[in-house]
């Protein structure tokens, strides 16, 4: 039996992420000099493996994360269920634990398994996965693609992981997120495991 190979990426590093504010779906922001610097190792340490095709989402820092494969000539397609959750009204703004209660008090909600909870004007776990589904099945109606690049979001990742490996979107905070860190996952026509959690060895002289 053959084995999907699924390369997943978060983007890398925006002003943004250095200055934490929050970019959700709303802000289509590009990768800094460090994000740059990541993208660039992240190709070079995996430009030889033969993926089939790239998948990013709608929004510009992941097809700016991907750019060296893309100049390679590899088949390119973009899906709106690959962008990262809305935040609603607080997308483009700064959020610490003193400065937002709703904010936190959402994701307390999450942990809590009240995945419908979202912030005013932004999108809830569940809706995330309900438009990530379309974009699930797609990409296994393609048994001929053996090896995809999927590069998307930290929220909206932690969102899919927990759809392809069966968890409740309660427990998504286990799967930690770092920009342009790996995850690898096989896929046997039945069951995705993960080969590799975070991997960011790749990352190391980009710092």
């Amino acid at each position: 039996m053959s084995v999907k190979k699924i390369y997943l990426i978060r983007h890398g590093q925006t002003d943004f992420n250095v200055r934490g504010i929050v970019q959700g779906s709303g802000v289509d922001s590009s990768l800094n000099e460090s994000g740059r610097r990541q993208a660039a190792r992240f190709f070079a340490a995996y430009r030889h493996v033969p993926f089939a095709k790239v998948y990013t989402s709608l929004l510009r820092r992941t097809h700016e994360s991907v750019a060296g494969f893309l100049e390679l000539g590899l088949p390119h397609e973009q899906h709106g269920g690959l962008n990262e959750i809305s935040w609603g009204t607080r997308e483009g703004t700064r959020i610490t634990p003193e400065e937002d209660e709703e904010y936190h008090g959402v994701l307390q909600d999450w942990r809590a398994g009240r995945t419908a909870s979202c912030l005013t004007g932004g999108e809830s776990p569940e809706q995330v996965a309900a438009r990530q589904r379309p974009f699930i099945e797609l990409l296994l109606s393609r048994p001929e693609e053996e090896t995809v690049l999927v590069c998307m979001h930290g929220r909206a990742m932690r969102v899919l992981l927990c759809q392809l490996l069966g968890y409740p979107l309660s427990q998504m905070e286990h799967f930690e997120h770092r920009n342009l860190g790996l995850y690898e996952l096989d896929y046997t026509g039945s069951l995705f495991t993960v080969r590799s959690f975070l991997d960011t060895r790749h990352l190391h002289d980009a710092e």
